[in-house]
């Protein structure tokens, strides 16, 4: 029994490579490009199925693949069928077809995906166009969380897409940057992160619900959907009129399931305008006299989440004009910019931070952005790169800017390199600001005033200190125009460490971080922690938003 079911297998696989191979020679024929769309994993968009139905597609003996833009892929097994012909004829209207050879068996592989394909017009998919009014009106509806958790509450179609749609387009109306799905033991979770913060959306989701959503995401991410005791990483598009919203998509397993996380990249919610960033008029001062320069080696450090990379971006767009050349190597390309030529880390192909560097040294750049500095040889090149004319931005995991230096120095830069390169560092953290709309005036005592004035007398003398002489400070309160959150949106609050003479001059002397902090200071370093305060007393933020991101204000409990 065993020997004959080890035959059929066999006589099984010999069929199929010899269908592939007969597919291959076809396909190079008629000089068009071949795909296994058994072996190699299927990259099928729904979207782009709904193009041609079910029963003509297999008349036709084709199947849409992928959608992009105008650029539609299309499988078939013979384009020259009359009914093939007719079909990709009219595909051309509005698309520039590319038409790619699979065999029969990969075909019917293929038209498996036909059962996911839904009545619904508006559903979401691979490259996905929402109803603009549908998106407006839910926006409408969707005011607060409590808003989003009743509209799942009350949701009744069969169709699975429409709860992503709401989840998507909750999401977006209270500017979420992630959504996040947790299965529980019975019902499964959804939370946003708005504003840096988790919040619980609605946590009575069906675990058949729960599965059927995650089963939708998975489909449009182009991910396995046999595969679900393996993490996964994968993206889709919205597609709006006026622009793109980018998805990526991670599913890890999880004791009661699939978790899966959504990151909402949303042009919008991207400030690239560096005076929009939240820099005092100082800071942004000596950040503009740096971007001036014609090299150096710029680095932004922080943990992962606190705006490095939409300074780095803000950069690049206060610089970029015709006449420079500026390349980046990022992972992933988070956002797309005009007039700078952008590349993406890719480990299975050997491009990585280093190599990748290296190659973009000989593309004869201006500008160069390094995503971020993670191991001795990416650091040595960035420094090389700084010393040989080079403009070089790029970011660091360090908790403040001062150990920016101390941690260069543990991954093995040189002492003589570094402090010729490195010409400034800056630390950042992202507070939310208070909403303008039901913000609170806060009562100050006597000992709280005079602690605040005397924090403003400590300050280094190139802080104007005019603007904070009548502060007033405010806490959150609640109101719709804010989600009942009490705030509306983030800023940043920053941290510069120049690289002068006296610093370049200690740092041959591997200095410890204390002594390079003393060094600083001296040199009119004002903290992020001070940076934070002084944004409260504008009524920007709150003590408690600075004390999360920075730790207690010491000075505040005594």
């Amino acid at each position: 029994m065993a020997l004959a079911k080890e035959l059929l297998e066999k006589l099984s696989k010999g069929r199929r490579k010899a269908e592939e191979e007969d597919a291959k020679r076809r396909a190079k024929k008629l000089g068009l490009r071949y795909l296994d769309l058994i072996s190699v994993h299927v990259p099928t968009e729904i979207k782009a199925m709904t193009l041609v139905p079910e029963e003509k597609a297999k008349a036709a003996f084709l199947v849409p693949l992928q959608r992009v833009t105008r650029k539609l892929v299309v499988a078939a097994f013979d384009p020259e069928l009359p009914e093939a012909e007719t079909i990709i004829k009219e595909l051309k209207k509005e698309h520039e077809v590319e038409v790619v050879i699979v065999s029969k068996t990969g075909l019917e592989h293929a038209w498996s995906y036909y059962q996911y394909v839904t009545p619904v017009s508006k559903e979401i998919s691979g490259r996905v166009e929402i109803n603009e009014k549908n998106l407006k009106k839910l926006g409408e509806e969707i005011k607060t969380l409590e808003n989003l958790s009743e509209k799942i509450e009350t949701f009744e179609s069969p169709y699975t897409s429409e709860i992503l749609e709401i989840v998507l387009a909750g999401a977006l109306a209270l500017s979420a940057s992630d959504i996040h799905l947790e299965p529980g033991e019975l019902t499964g979770t959804l939370r946003l992160r708005v504003d840096g913060l988790l919040h619980t959306a609605y946590d009575k989701l069906e675990e058949v619900k729960y599965k059927s959503v995650v089963t939708r995401i998975k489909l449009l991410s182009n991910l396995k959907l046999n595969i679900q005791d393996q993490p996964q990483d994968g993206r889709f598009t919205i597609n709006l009129t006026d622009r793109d919203i980018e998805i990526r998509t991670s599913v890890i397993p999880s004791e009661y399931g699939e978790t899966v996380v959504l990151r909402l990249l949303d042009p919008r919610s991207l400030k690239v305008n560096l005076e929009e960033l939240g820099w005092r008029k100082d800071d942004l001062e000596i950040v503009r006299a740096e971007l001036e320069k014609p090299n150096g080696l710029i680095l932004n450090t922080g943990p992962t989440g606190s705006g490095k990379t939409t300074t780095l971006y803000a950069f690049l767009r206060k610089i970029v004009n015709p006449e420079i050349k500026i390349i980046t190597i990022e992972d992933p390309i988070e956002y797309h910019l005009s007039g700078v030529s952008q590349t993406q880390v890719d480990q299975g192909s050997g491009y990585t931070f280093a190599s990748g560097l290296r190659s973009i040294l000989r593309q004869d750049p201006d500008v160069i952005l390094v995503g971020e500095i993670r191991d001795k040889e990416t650091a040595e090149i960035a420094m090389n790169a700084s010393l040989t004319g080079h403009l070089v931005f790029s970011t660091l995991h360090t908790n403040d800017a001062v150990g920016a230096i101390p941690r260069l120095l543990d991954l093995g830069a040189k002492t003589q390199i570094l402090g010729p390169a490195l010409s400034l560092v800056i630390a950042q953290r992202l507070v939310r600001v208070l909403c303008p709309h039901c913000k609170k005036e806060m009562r100050l005592d006597e000992k709280l005033t005079a602690a605040i004035k005397k924090f403003l007398g400590r300050l280094p003398a190139r802080v104007d200190k005019k603007p904070y002489e009548k502060f007033k400070i405010y806490g959150a309160r609640g109101c719709e125009r804010c989600g009942n959150l009490g705030y509306r949106g983030r800023t940043s609050i920053f941290e510069l460490f120049v690289v002068d003479d006296k610093i370049e001059e200690e740092i041959y002397k591997n200095p410890t971080e204390i002594e390079l902090k003393g060094l600083a200071r001296a040199a009119g370093l004002v903290t992020m922690q001070e940076d934070g305060i002084l944004k409260i007393l504008e009524g920007i933020t709150s003590f408690d938003e600075v004390e999360r991101t920075t730790g207690p204000v010491l000075w505040l409990k005594k």
